[in-house]
């Protein structure tokens, strides 16, 4: 039986929505960069438990062998440490995808805060209501 068990509610763990103001934007971002952490973090823990669990196959092949054991079995378990390896590989790739990713949120949020966060200060400043971007679009 599995150690694993569902962390979140299930579903996007980011929400998004139609709203586009610098702030909406600003937050969506941060909670993208956040989501993919914790989504990076529980890779890591299971690559850590993958490869343990893959090294333990291999010891038990061994040990296995060693008891004198039908050799149709050791072949098994040695398969198995072999696929758990393997994915545990897979799972090293989408971890390092994940942290490129949270980067690249961080990255955007920073751009983005650079570009339009002089704008949002004066048009949040303002009394008068502005117009909506594309208004004076021909």
């Amino acid at each position: 039986m599995s150690d694993l068990a569902p962390t979140s509610g299930g579903g996007a763990a980011v929400r998004t929505d139609a709203d586009n103001r610098y702030k909406a934007v600003q937050r969506k971002l941060k909670m993208l960069n956040e989501a993919v952490d914790l989504a990076g973090s529980e890779l890591q823990m299971l690559l850590r438990g993958m490869q343990a669990n893959a090294r333990r196959a291999e010891g038990m092949a061994v040990d296995i062998a060693n008891a004198g054991l039908d050799p149709v079995f050791v072949e098994m378990t040695q398969q198995v440490a072999v696929a758990l390896g393997g994915s545990a590989q897979e799972v090293r790739m989408l971890h390092e995808t994940a942290q490129e990713v949270s980067g690249l949120a961080h990255d955007a949020r920073r751009t983005h805060a650079r570009l339009y966060e002089g704008l949002d200060t004066i048009r949040s400043g303002r009394r008068e209501r502005t117009p909506k971007p594309g208004f004076f679009a021909v």
